[in-house]
């Protein structure tokens, strides 16, 4: 046990309570660790992939694909962070004294596509990363980022960048890639991450769901950071790792729900019922809490109301946006939240569930919405920032 922890168990002690959560961040499933867990396989593919940049040259791009949960963001992540940190010069590139010398080094960085959701969007942010001045947000043009990234990628520079979450809605897709970067291809290559490219001209690595007792080495792990001691046993964090079914993320988010039901209750251990009632707060299928903290504020806030509303005040999407819209957090107009419902429930965000009211007119069928992600985790963590709480629910 750690020294903070034995600190920790004795407070807990001395002032009269039997605290369960020492750490709930611990347990957020958008949280990627420096080393990832059970991942030792893939990391070696990816390795392989990239080895040219230890002798200098240029790896070929490719992309890393794998179904939501699988770690793919994680593991290309702690990758990337590392390789920069290697043996860093003034930008961070890898050199090596086991190989023969070269002139040129490669660099590594990294890039959210749910941020840089735009060509522009996406040259600023390699920029930013690579480059020592400032790179301005406005008053420049996409061409003038490419040239500034050309000039920077000299003949002594390489660099391989991993751009995560590539063709989900409203992120860039791999064509886009390809025609950003072609200009500099002797330069730059690129990794793209992401959920499938079916039509993809380059090599694959492919990131599987994890085998059940992988994650539950996953869940083990952060339930020691984030519970206190015997806050919960082997056969509870198995039956989380059984219904998740090699989601990682969803596996955290039910631990994370389970949790917070647990010491709801003033319980000190986390047990079965704690569980059901964590998966109960998971949608199966749902979207990931990652493309939605990406979202603006505003329709945080949006889903952070309907995630509050009482099941009668969603008989209907127009009877769901009326209330949103009373709401005083939400500065929107009701016709705009209905847009935006329906907007969120094009990208998944937001399920619309059938009535079964049925339908006696020409459009669409009567439908409730309801948020696709976890709305526990969502809440516990902000993502609505300080405009929703939960005392005014």
């Amino acid at each position: 046990m750690r020294l903070t922890d034995r600190i920790d168990r004795r407070r807990r002690r001395g002032d009269g309570t039997h605290r369960l959560v020492r750490d709930l961040s611990a347990l957020n499933p958008t949280h990627h660790l420096t080393e990832p867990v059970g991942r030792g396989p893939t990391l070696e593919r990816l390795l392989d992939r990239l080895d040219p940049a230890f002798d200098g040259r240029l790896p070929e791009s490719f992309c890393v694909v794998g179904p939501k949960g699988a770690g793919k963001s994680a593991v290309v992540a702690a990758l990337f962070e590392h390789l920069a940190a290697t043996a860093p010069t003034q930008h961070g590139a890898i050199q090596t004294t086991t190989r023969a010398a070269t002139s040129a080094v490669t660099e590594f960085a990294a890039v959210d596509a749910r941020a840089a959701d735009s060509e522009f969007a996406l040259l600023r942010a390699v920029l930013a990363a690579v480059a020592d001045d400032a790179v301005p947000e406005r008053g420049v043009g996409t061409a003038a980022l490419r040239d500034r990234l050309r000039d920077e990628l000299d003949r002594s520079r390489r660099l391989v960048v991993a751009v995560d979450h590539v063709g989900e809605s409203k992120t860039v897709t791999l064509e886009t890639l390809d025609s950003t970067f072609e200009e500099m291809s002797s330069a730059l290559s690129y990794v793209a991450v992401g959920r499938a490219f079916p039509d993809a001209h380059v090599e694959s690595v492919e990131v599987p769901r994890y085998e059940r007792h992988a994650l539950v080495d996953v869940l083990t792990g952060r339930a020691s950071d984030g519970l206190v001691r015997d806050g919960i046993d082997h056969e509870t964090v198995s039956e989380v790792a059984a219904w998740a079914d090699g989601d990682a993320h969803d596996g955290l988010a039910a631990l994370f729900s389970a949790a917070v039901t647990a010491t709801d209750e003033g319980a000190t251990r986390i047990d079965s019922s704690h569980v059901t009632a964590g998966c109960d707060a998971v949608p199966k299928g749902g979207c990931s809490l990652g493309r939605v903290f990406a979202l603006p504020a505003s329709r945080r806030r949006v889903l952070a109301v309907l995630a509050s509303l009482d099941p009668a005040d969603c008989s209907s999407v127009t009877v769901a946006a009326d209330a949103i819209a009373a709401h005083p957090s939400v500065d929107l107009s009701a016709a705009t939240v209905k847009r935006v419902l329906y907007e969120l429930a094009d990208d998944g965000i937001v399920r619309r569930v059938d009535t079964g009211l049925g339908d006696d007119g020409p459009g669409r069928p009567p439908t409730r919405p309801e948020p696709n992600f976890p709305t526990t985790v969502f809440d516990r963590l902000g993502g609505a920032g300080d405009s929703v709480t939960r005392s005014e629910r």
